[in-house]
């Protein structure tokens, strides 16, 4: 298959490569990667030898890098780089790729994300635990305080909410049994068996007000999407999913006293972006696949997308709109929380998949317009992407 040179008018996802996901052992990050991509490669019904663009990211064990272009004896490259935004990495991986083909840069452009955290016979918590090292000095100051993990973070920015605005518990316990029942309908899920509100409060404590339940799963695995031009896209086989927008957020916020850090996140900034893009309004989305690593991080996010009011998340979290039949089908696949964790391509694949009509009993009734999130660091780094089946503006 030939490739035009040319650019392009709009842009949009024609891949979807997924290895499998959740206690995957005996690959490495950049075998699973180069799985990944090839599997994304074949769903879009293109050769390796039609991609000239590339873009990775890893998670923690620091591989692949650029490296992976050799692996898949890719050649005569026009685009590629390593990127990292951390959870936020996949939007942004595919508002550059989007760029890129609407500048002429390249013409089809995989961007693929590859972790392999889990180890046999270890604990999942063991996977992000900080290093001892970085405690010595001014660093250690924050571990003699007792905030020795990403939990202990993400705990006090949620604490933080629920002091100003009077969010609970048991509305954070809302998200995480909406969010199972979607992954009960979900046959790629890690965790699939129904929970209750009463099951999300006795599951024991991570870090307080953060249960078990709050918490996002360890996976290891791979995947990765293709993006291409829109001329190019409707000549291949699987149906296009259209970018209409996106958008990030860094807001840098410190953790201090008068500072907004738990109270609002980038996706004010980077939501407002995608959407003024994409012409779309909170009220015109139909699907939500927001990055859950945490209840508490659906909970604010969509108060910072405008989809309820700043300090109401929860009421809205507790009213059902996020479940099966709810007003705002939200993490259809089951998110990072029962489905897997594959940092911003949790959101991302479910996205596409939602997009193409593939969900079987998970299908949300409306996909016109679907809202993904990436959120990074602890609140520090956000993206957002607004999809759809359609083409903007068809």
């Amino acid at each position: 298959m030939g490739i035009s040179t040319g650019t392009s008018t709009g842009t949009s996802i024609v891949g979807l490569g997924m290895t499998e996901l959740g206690k995957v052992y005996g690959r490495s990050p950049r075998r699973l990667a180069a799985d990944a991509v090839r599997l994304a490669a074949r769903d879009a019904g293109l050769a390796l030898a039609d991609v000239d663009g590339l873009l990775v990211s890893h998670g923690m064990g620091g591989s692949p890098g650029i490296e992976l272009a050799a692996a898949l004896g890719m050649r005569d490259l026009r685009l590629l780089s390593q990127v990292n935004s951390f959870g936020a990495t996949a939007g942004a991986m595919v508002s550059y790729a989007a760029m890129a083909v609407l500048s002429g840069t390249a013409t089809t452009v995989a961007c693929v994300f590859a972790d392999a955290p889990l180890k046999p016979k270890q604990s999942a918590g063991s996977a992000y635990n900080r290093d001892a090292r970085e405690w010595y000095g001014f660093g250690g100051m924050t571990a003699a305080l007792g905030l020795r993990s990403v939990n202990s973070f993400y705990a006090l920015a949620a604490q933080r909410h629920m002091a100003r605005y009077g969010t609970t518990s048991e509305q954070l316990g809302a998200i995480a049994v909406s969010t199972r029942e979607w992954a009960s309908r979900n046959p790629l899920a890690q965790m699939r068996d129904p929970i209750t509100l009463e099951d999300h409060q006795n599951s024991r404590w991570v870090s307080e007000p953060l249960h078990l339940l709050d918490c996002c799963l360890v996976s290891n695995g791979a995947i990765a999407v293709i993006v291409t031009g829109d001329d190019r896209a409707r000549d291949l086989p699987r149906p296009p999913v259209h970018l209409w927008g996106w958008g990030q957020g860094h807001p840098g916020h410190r953790k201090e006293r008068g500072s907004d850090f738990g109270l609002t996140t980038g996706a004010a900034s980077s939501g407002a972006t995608a959407m003024k893009m994409a012409g779309v309004t909170p009220s015109d989305v139909d699907v939500c696949e927001l990055y859950d690593c945490y209840t508490y991080t659906v909970l604010v996010s969509l108060e910072d997308y405008g989809f309820c009011a700043k300090g109401e998340g929860g009421a809205f979290a507790a009213s059902g709109a996020l479940g099966p039949g709810g007003s705002l089908p939200t993490n259809t696949g089951g998110g990072q929380l029962s489905a897997y964790y594959m940092w911003g391509m949790t959101p991302l694949s479910e996205a596409v998949i939602q997009a193409r009509g593939d969900g079987g009993e998970r299908q949300a009734p409306s996909t016109d317009v679907i809202l993904v999130s990436g959120n990074g660091g602890i609140l520090d780094h956000h993206s957002t992407l607004i999809v759809s089946p359609h083409r903007k503006g068809a």
